[in-house]
């Protein structure tokens, strides 16, 4: 593996103060929302039963720990489906690819025989996009949809929207579809810049190490595992805020990375001078989210970090063998369907 740069970004986290509403971003980047966001997000935090910093919280931890178990089936169920739907796509995949091959070759002799095109726009881009990684191709799509997410944040009337699905927040009246939405929400350039680098980072090693179908079923997983160690700290802390970000996913796929390949040598973007193992730096990001957890630091989500780098840590180690290798008899199941699919009762 060639040395690749190493960012740790967090989940942006909001708080009131004085009154106002402050969006805390990542090193202390403050950003104040415009006018009619804090409307909006005042409106949303006062139907979600939070309070101002002046006003204590009413809520009891006692009645936002019960409603915790629909996070908890959530999670559990659409771990299960991505790892599921990754499964058949796997399927789908190498027999599209078996049956399409006499094809692809025909296509690419007549490419071959058909002259050169100078300056077109479209040979262009394909040349690009043939040249990057099959990591990077897979990690394309992601960074769409957080672009597109960020763009959607700039819209003044889809504010209301945004902090009510793309927030996640266990206070909140919507609790489950907002741990995946999240996972794909960023209001800060800069924090979504940060996390997408290190996505794009390290989109070579966690492909080659998974696949392109099981790397998508671990980082959707991760992204709502992450949100629910979030939920559980901030119920159990009492300290209700929204959160959104794809950094409790991105550190499982760091997880993943540093634990199967600890000797892979890494570098600060800012200071490449200095390398260090991939073994090490996990051991010094969960040292510091450990330390952030235990003293409440406020500028990260510490909750989610650690959620999201466990999970990455137990999935290298164990998930593997236990999900992924698993999936045989839903192969099977699916091959008999569409091998002998269900005939209607009419004929």
């Amino acid at each position: 593996m060639n040395p690749a740069c190493w960012m740790v970004s967090a989940c942006t986290r909001t708080r009131l103060c004085h009154g106002r509403r402050i969006l805390i971003e990542q090193r202390s980047w403050f950003r104040k929302v415009s006018r009619q966001t804090e409307r909006v997000e005042a409106e949303i935090w006062s139907n979600s039963g939070a309070r101002s910093s002046i006003a204590k919280p009413t809520i009891a931890r006692s009645s936002i720990l019960k409603k915790l178990y629909k996070p908890l089936l959530f999670t559990i169920g659409f771990s299960g489906c991505s790892f599921g739907a990754a499964a058949i796509w796997q399927y789908e995949s190498l027999k599209s690819k078996m049956k399409n091959y006499l094809d692809d070759i025909r296509a690419d002799w007549f490419e071959q025989l058909r002259p050169a095109k100078h300056g077109d726009l479209r040979k262009q881009v394909n040349e690009w996009w043939n040249g990057l990684s099959d990591g990077q191709k897979t990690v394309s799509g992601i960074i769409a949809a957080n672009v597109l997410v960020f763009c959607l944040w700039r819209v003044p009337n889809l504010q209301r929207i945004m902090v009510r699905y793309f927030t996640s927040n266990p206070a909140s009246h919507n609790v489950c579809l907002p741990m995946i939405l999240s996972t794909f929400s960023h209001f800060s350039f800069f924090h979504m810049a940060a996390n997408m680098y290190v996505l794009w980072t390290f989109s070579s090693s966690i492909v080659s190490i998974l696949g392109q179908e099981q790397f998508f079923a671990l980082y959707m997983s991760a992204g709502v595992v992450s949100t629910f160690a979030s939920y559980v700290c901030k119920a159990a802390t009492g300290r209700f805020s929204p959160s959104l970000g794809a950094s409790g996913a991105i550190m499982t796929v760091l997880a993943v990375v540093c634990t199967k390949i600890p000797e892979a040598k890494l570098a600060i973007i800012f200071l490449p001078m200095f390398t260090f193992t991939a073994g090490n730096a996990l051991k010094v990001i969960l040292a510091l989210d450990t330390v952030g957890l235990v003293l409440a630091w406020k500028f990260f989500d510490h909750a989610a970090h650690l959620g999201g780098a466990l999970f990455g840590i137990w999935y290298a180690l164990y998930g593997n063998e236990l999900i992924w290798k698993k999936r045989e008899p839903l192969v099977k199941i699916w091959h008999e369907f569409r091998t002998n699919p269900p005939r209607s009762g009419g004929s």
